[in-house]
């Protein structure tokens, strides 16, 4: 499979589409899409029922003028948590040697990350710093204008968007305590210098887990691929009280587990070796 898509991106157009023809419905196409919704090959566990149905539209995907692609340096959705915002710089380097193994050519985030800064004094920073909301107008305007000078000044043909989302999780019942979640199997992580976990723990708590979300778009602001990947356990048993989580220290910092969740969010996109998801 992945020779297949290898060959697509080897056939693909060697010539840009029309400019004036290519933004023709650009509004439309950004309000369905933004608002709709080094690493060796990595194996997966075997089948698990959380494993998300990634969407890839492949005849967008095989319309890509080149394999040429940028990592925006913003969030599709809203800013992640303090915590999680800090490891992001971390996470899309592990996403950009992935992409490069699987043959992309990952221009500098600075490509996207000045042009967005520019655009930003022109229209306003869409994201309120007091409550973190998304001002989807700006956020729109600001996109479109990246979108144009990437199409007018460089060859990079397609942008992928990295949310880290955090959701609520369970530990199963029984001597085996894991918890599935976006197609990935955790244990507890353990934290603090007490003696250990106590009979009276409270395991039907939920916990906090990180999650990749990738949004892929061609230069044309139409989602080619949306999926996500389970990473991380965010909480941690503490073992100084016995009877209760806490937030890691050590949040987003497992490479193995990273990858993991980067390979399934990206799947079938790039094929993943043993691939969780129901075969």
């Amino acid at each position: 499979m992945m020779a297949s898509h290898l060959q697509i991106r080897t056939t693909l157009r060697k010539t840009k589409a029309n400019p004036l023809l290519r933004s023709m419905g650009i509004t439309t196409s950004i309000v369905l899409g933004l608002l709709g919704c080094g690493a060796s090959p990595t194996v997966g566990g075997g089948y698990n029922a959380t494993t998300p149905t990634n969407i890839f539209v492949e005849a967008l995907f095989e319309q890509l003028d080149s394999n040429v692609v940028v990592i925006a340096n913003v969030n599709l959705g809203g800013p992640s948590r303090n915590y999680l915002k800090k490891r992001e710089a971390f996470v899309d380097a592990r996403l950009q040697e992935y992409l490069e193994s699987a043959g992309y050519n990952v221009r500098p985030q600075r490509e996207f990350s000045q042009r967005w800064n520019n655009a930003v004094l022109i229209y306003g920073d869409p994201i309120d710093p007091t409550t973190g909301r998304v001002n989807q107008k700006s956020f729109i305007q600001i996109v479109q204008a990246v979108k144009d000078q990437l199409l007018e000044q460089t060859d990079i043909s397609s942008i992928i968007f990295t949310d880290i989302i955090e959701k609520d999780v369970y530990y199963e019942t029984g001597l085996n305590r894991v918890t599935r979640f976006d197609g990935v199997t955790r244990k507890p992580a353990i934290q603090g210098a007490g003696s250990g976990v106590t009979s009276e723990f409270d395991w039907s708590r939920a916990v906090a887990a990180a999650s990749m979300r990738i949004a892929w778009f061609n230069i044309n602001l139409e989602r080619v691929f949306s999926g996500e990947g389970g990473m991380e356990v965010t909480d941690a048993v503490d073992t100084r009280s016995g009877t209760a989580f806490v937030r890691r220290r050590d949040v987003l910092e497992n490479e193995n587990q990273i990858d993991e969740g980067l390979a399934i969010a990206l799947h079938p996109i790039i094929p993943m070796k043993n691939w969780p998801g129901d075969p």
